[in-house]
């Protein structure tokens, strides 16, 4: 590797590196110049010019990308038989052609999204006070849930097998998420914009193998969900990535968007799936806290309610294995990698949210 490249590696690391550091001690700067100016114009403008292609662009890059490097693999390995020393000598001069393409990914991925792991929180933008909880607390919470849950499955649609179905299907539920965001914008205008619409992953089936509901692309500014899950969560998880696309890239806060959006959704079938996040959140929260109250509020499911989540639970176990283990430990390093220490656990702190909401309101 020539020396003005082994330079310009070394720049665009510690150009990174030393963002990232900044981020972390300055969210309000974050807040006012990156999430809330420059990364919505450019999400705006990245995700609708890659929503002119109804598939997803990002899925068809990724199946570009394993192919090229199989290919990339195959010429190293018959080259290597063939010419074994000059292969050799070319070998350090590759590793680091590699090494700065990942360094300017790393840079790109950010600038283009991962400062916003250091923006205000979502609590902070809304006023909303975490504290800690008591049990009592949370087996009220799920009790509340567990009403306006069995209250809203009276009013969706239901498939042949008895769980719940999606009013239109996907592409009628797609066509319908904006409504929410519109809802919450009024009261959130962080959580406003117009933006690419979100996209069925193509290659779902191996999603559910690794035990993803969801991604958000920030390259193509694509916000992903998996089209062969059951319908219940479904739209619950397209918010959540919508969540993502709007700039909230911690997972309790886009959780706790995806049930607020929802919940302000005019239709049943999107208020129900958000409750339905909400409520097993919670009712794992509260299985850990008190495993009387828990047991107690199972006994309140309406048996709609209770369809869904063993459709749900079944589904998902279907696909427990290896694959589903290592992406799982993956995405826990990615997390903990984003200043979220919590790794995967952090999905579940929406559950502070929520409580902090249900304080406010009393």
């Amino acid at each position: 590797m020539k020396s003005k490249k082994r330079w310009l590696l070394l720049a665009v690391v510690v150009i990174g590196v030393v963002l990232v550091q900044l981020a972390a001690h300055y969210p309000e700067f974050v807040e006012k110049y990156f999430s809330s100016f420059f990364f919505p114009l450019l999400v705006w403008a990245v995700s609708n010019v890659s929503g002119l292609v109804p598939l997803s662009v990002a899925e068809a890059a990724l199946f570009l990308l394993v192919a090229t490097g199989l290919c990339w693999l195959a010429r190293g390995a018959v080259a290597l038989v063939r010419r074994p020393r000059q292969s050799v000598a070319a070998l350090p001069r590759l590793v680091a052609s590699l090494a700065f393409a990942l360094a300017v990914v790393y840079l790109c991925f950010m600038l283009m999204w991962g400062l916003n792991y250091s923006r205000l929180t979502f609590a902070q933008l809304s006023g909303l006070t975490v504290q800690p909880s008591t049990a009592q607390e949370l087996g009220d919470l799920a009790r509340e849930l567990v009403l306006v849950a069995n209250e809203l499955r009276q009013q969706v649609e239901e498939g042949p097998d008895g769980t719940m179905k999606l009013s239109g299907g996907i592409p009628g539920m797609l066509a319908r998420a904006d409504q929410g965001f519109a809802a919450a914008a009024v009261y959130y205008p962080q959580l406003a914009g117009n933006y690419g619409r979100p996209k069925p992953v193509v290659a779902s089936h191996l999603m559910s193998k690794a035990g993803i509901t969801g991604i958000y692309i920030p390259f193509t500014g694509e916000a992903h969900f998996n089209a062969h899950m059951p319908h219940s969560f479904m739209p619950a998880t397209v918010t959540h990535e919508m969540a993502h696309q709007r700039g909230f890239a911690r997972e309790d806060e886009a959780n706790y968007i995806a049930y607020l959006v929802c919940t302000l959704h005019p239709d049943p079938d999107f208020q129900y799936s958000g409750v339905l996040l909400a409520l097993v959140h919670t009712m794992s929260a509260l299985a850990r806290a008190d495993a009387e109250q828990h047991a107690e509020v199972m006994e309140m499911y309406n048996p709609g309610l209770r369809r869904d989540l063993k459709q749900w639970r079944d589904y998902w176990q279907s696909f427990a294995g290896p694959v589903e283990r290592a992406a799982n430990r993956l995405n826990d390093r990615y997390l903990r990698a984003n200043r979220q220490e919590d790794g995967v656990a952090s999905y579940g702190q929406m559950v502070d949210l929520l409580l902090a909401e249900r304080r406010q309101r009393q």
